[in-house]
């Protein structure tokens, strides 16, 4: 007897925000909306964990699902890119002024 393997589905931000708001908006259990999307039982959990965890003001390391935390993301990485620039700029300075 062989075990068939289930073809892997991929979810969208928005799809899985979707799913998330159910089990905590509107009261779906994990079995309801693993049955409405066919996503395996530990993907919803993390879904519905994460969902949690951005209303709370935590921000994930991957892709965010609140609009809220996706833009402190967008945020951070116009920050960090900022940052970076200043530093090519202040190390292209040394290299003008230490020419004079």
């Amino acid at each position: 007897m062989s075990k068939q393997k289930r073809k892997r589905t991929s979810f969208t931000i928005k799809q899985r925000r979707d799913y998330a708001k159910l089990m905590v908006e509107e009261g779906y259990t994990v079995k309801q909306v693993i049955e409405i999307s066919g996503a395996s039982q530990t993907a919803v959990g993390r879904w519905k964990r994460q969902y949690i965890q951005e209303l709370e003001g935590k921000t994930p390391e991957g892709k965010a699902m609140t609009a809220e935390q996706q833009e402190i993301q967008r945020l951070r990485k116009e920050l960090w890119r900022a940052k970076r620039d200043n530093e090519i700029l202040k190390k292209a300075a040394a290299i003008f002024i230490a020419e004079d």
